[in-house]
């Protein structure tokens, strides 16, 4: 429903703000086009409620977004949202395999690769799930933070740094002080339709 975007909205701007440090972060709502008529009946309905707590001051929504448009925080339903993800993390390999292979084919561009081996090595880091180590459950009352079942040391260790970074930054009676804010008056809603 409408009221879980909205949700999930708050509490990614909650976390983008407290835990990753990005003051006023812009939140946007994932979807085919950037005009509020575009979408499913879940995005055009959720559209106005996001634009509302925008003006409220409570989150920084900047409406809809397509793949090329930045933002801290971007909202959708789970199964837009996952295609969304898998489709980033299928680019992100290809796009390194495709590098390694431009960089291995003559003694020229291997040499061109030792000059820019410093910003290899850090795009490849930014693309390590490791360097994560999991991601924190957010909206519930405890720190909870889910590494992927193939896990090494490092990641596991960059786990418990983000569960340390998660305590330390309050989001947990953040959400739990704004949680009204985050309700959808379900009579209200019936009466804008």
């Amino acid at each position: 429903p409408p009221e879980y975007l909205m949700q999930f909205a708050y509490m990614g701007s909650y976390y983008a703000e407290h835990v990753l440090g990005r003051p006023e972060p812009r939140v946007g709502l994932l979807n085919i086009g950037v005009e509020p008529s575009k979408g499913t009946e879940l995005q055009r309905t959720v559209y106005p409620m996001l634009q509302k707590a925008d003006q409220e001051g409570r989150i920084r929504f900047v409406g809809n977004i397509e793949a090329r448009e930045a933002v801290e925080v971007i909202v959708a339903d789970g199964y837009s949202g996952n295609i969304f993800l898998k489709t980033m993390e299928g680019t992100g390999l290809f796009l390194a395999r495709e590098i390694k292979k431009i960089f291995k084919q003559n003694l020229l561009t291997k040499l061109a690769a030792v000059m820019v081996s410093g910003g290899l090595k850090r795009f490849k880091k930014l693309m390590d799930s490791s360097e994560v180590g999991g991601t924190a459950l957010v909206g519930i009352s405890k720190t909870v933070i889910k590494a992927h079942g193939s896990s090494d040391a490092r990641a596991i260790y960059n786990a418990i740094r983000q569960a340390i970074a998660f305590v330390d930054s309050g989001i947990i009676d953040d959400i739990t002080a704004n949680i009204a804010y985050m309700r959808v008056d379900k009579h209200a809603a019936k009466e804008s339709d």
